[in-house]
């Protein structure tokens, strides 16, 4: 039995398909979250940031500023999160810790109070964890996964023939797409 070229290209169209069925979860993961970490200067792909700024007219002053009172003015702002533990970096300037990584600040003079709420993003951080590479379990994955872009890579080269194919239209496509970041890197 002879394997010709045309059974070839149907091996890798099937495989192609399945593979690319299989990784195309990863793909996602990894394009998601590589546009957040590219952004990551701008956006905080694990959290968000919701900053409120209100001014109250005659807080307590520093001496008289304890828990209680702190956890009062709290309400007034009405932060829901549980009190940690309070400080003043500055003389008349309260930094509250609240659980959960969020804060609040209050000028005790001028009133002014900004509260910072921090929220995980629910999908888009796992998402980030994963490209981070978490673990080794992870790192054998993401290995296969990289051997299956290859893989998926050299199979859709491979897979058209004539004006369409390498030796064709897809062969000037190949070509750009590896001329452009060679480009950028000779540029930067």
């Amino acid at each position: 039995m002879r394997f010709s070229s045309s059974d070839f290209r149907r091996w890798c169209r099937t495989l192609h398909r399945d593979v690319s069925y299989f990784f195309s979860g990863m793909v996602l993961i990894y394009a998601i979250s590589g546009i957040y970490m590219n952004h990551r200067d701008t956006i905080n792909p694990h959290y968000t940031v919701n900053r409120t700024e209100v001014t109250i007219p005659n807080l307590p002053s520093q001496a008289q500023m304890d828990k209680t009172a702190v956890e009062a003015l709290m309400a007034q702002v009405g932060v829901t999160e549980r009190y940690t533990k309070h400080y003043f970096p500055q003389r008349e300037h309260l930094k509250v810790f609240l659980k959960g990584s969020s804060t609040l600040e209050a000028d005790l003079q001028s009133g002014s109070v900004v509260y910072e709420s921090l929220r995980r993003r629910p999908l888009v951080s796992p998402m980030t964890t994963l490209h981070y590479n978490p673990g080794k379990w992870w790192t054998w994955f993401s290995d296969i996964f990289a051997v299956a872009l290859i893989f998926i890579t050299i199979t859709g080269i491979v897979m058209l023939k004539g004006n369409k194919g390498l030796w064709g239209r897809g062969g000037i496509e190949l070509l750009v797409g590896v001329a452009i970041p060679i480009l950028l890197l000779i540029l930067n």
